[in-house]
């Protein structure tokens, strides 16, 4: 039996756009056990050089300058939107319209009213989304939540969740797109507060209400350059603008399920480099994780206390192994690590299969809108300095 082509264009060939169009090279090479073969159509990008390396270096049949010329196309099936943040909704909702499957990294909308109007337009057209919430793919933490699932660590009463990277800690570091809310939206609450909550929503469950803190500690940075990043530098003395969102954002939560939880999520902080991580804690266990040793997991188990309580107590270190999901696509045995793009292609894998098979992938931008909810309750509670509940922002 022949797989059926997946036809996929991605829109920016940035740092993301390039992570994903390897994956999808990759697919083939690590599930053998597919009905769908991914095939690089066309890639969108308004630089000369990008394109070029699309069809020369990623594989792609072709590649154009605007966005705009593949949504009319009827060979194309799945979009996969990576360009700047305030493009998304733009792209998004004009693929949906020509009935085409979306893919969008995060956040799906720059703005918390533009990620409900995406998930309406989307659901409206009846096409399969994705949103790039990649980490809850590791497969720890997949191993973790069938724990929790099955009841092993009890009830949850406790989540701890921290995102600290460094990559907006350089004053000399450039005012690219990331830090203007015009052209991003909200800062680390759009960008990785994002990552921390998606986490938690899956682990724990909804939240019920919140309360934020955010500031800005970098308020002005160098100018950029064309194609330039969010990792590039300026020197000393060169014209500089305002940063108009946040660099550092703080949660505390209450869960619908009555756990309670924290949150802190920072791009300027020293030291971190992508600490994203958690703590669980239930009535039977706990759990820790960290992307940066993201092939380790701590794993405290109570056991049974009758027979166990002279025993030794304390965490455990759980190493990744081909025993846990979808580690063995990589590599055998235990203790051989995995990497970040790895989890972009197992974050692929399922959305491609979710295409092929007419399913429901995770997360979708059903989930992004989860997140959207509680961003903007955050962001009303920083206004008023008070606990605001969780209202869905979802439109019916």
């Amino acid at each position: 039996m022949t797989n059926q082509p997946i036809r996929i264009a991605v829109v920016g060939l940035g740092w993301m756009g390039q992570a994903h169009s390897r994956s999808y090279r990759r697919i083939p090479m690590l599930w053998n056990e597919r009905s769908y073969e991914p095939v690089l159509a066309v890639c969108a990008d308004n630089m000369e050089d990008r394109r070029e390396a699309a069809v020369n270096d990623f594989g792609f049949e072709e590649a154009v300058p605007d966005w705009r010329s593949i949504m009319d196309r009827d060979d194309i099936d799945v979009v996969v939107c990576t360009a700047p943040n305030m493009l998304h909704e733009d792209i998004c909702v004009a693929a949906a319209q020509t009935g085409k499957h979306v893919f969008c990294e995060k956040p799906v909308g720059g703005m918390p009213d533009q990620t409900v109007r995406v998930e309406k337009a989307c659901r409206d057209a009846g096409v399969v989304t994705g949103v790039g919430y990649n980490y809850r793919f590791a497969p720890l933490v997949q191993y973790l939540k069938g724990l929790i699932d099955a009841g092993e660590l009890g009830e949850i009463t406790n989540y701890r969740g921290r995102f600290f990277s460094m990559y907006g800690s350089d004053p000399m570091g450039l005012l690219s797109w990331r830090f203007k809310v015009d052209q991003s939206g909200y800062g680390v609450s759009t960008d990785i507060l994002s990552h921390s909550m998606d986490m938690a929503h899956m682990l724990v469950g909804p939240m019920k209400r919140v309360i934020g803190l955010q500031k800005t500690f970098i308020t002005d940075r160098p100018l950029p350059r064309e194609g330039g990043t969010h990792y590039d530098r300026g020197q000393p003395g060169d014209p500089t603008g305002p940063v108009t969102n946040e660099d550092y954002f703080a949660a505390m939560v209450e869960f619908e399920n009555g756990a309670v939880g924290a949150f802190e999520t920072s791009r300027s902080i020293i030291g971190p480099e992508s600490q994203n991580a958690f703590d669980i804690y239930g009535t039977r266990g706990a759990a820790n994780w960290n992307l940066e040793t993201m092939n380790e997991m701590g794993l405290f188990m109570v056991g049974d206390t009758e027979t166990n309580s002279a025993r030794p107590r304390g965490y455990t270190t759980v190493r990744a192994g081909d025993r846990y999901p979808q580690h063995g696509a990589f590599v055998p045995g235990d203790a051989n690590s995995i990497g970040f793009e790895d989890l972009v292609a197992i974050e692929d894998y399922h959305f491609l299969t979710a295409v092929a098979e007419g399913g429901r992938h995770s997360a979708s931008f059903a989930e992004a809108v989860d997140f959207v909810s509680v961003q903007q309750a955050l962001i009303t509670s920083t206004e008023t300095g008070t606990w605001q509940d969780v209202v869905s922002l979802r439109i019916d």
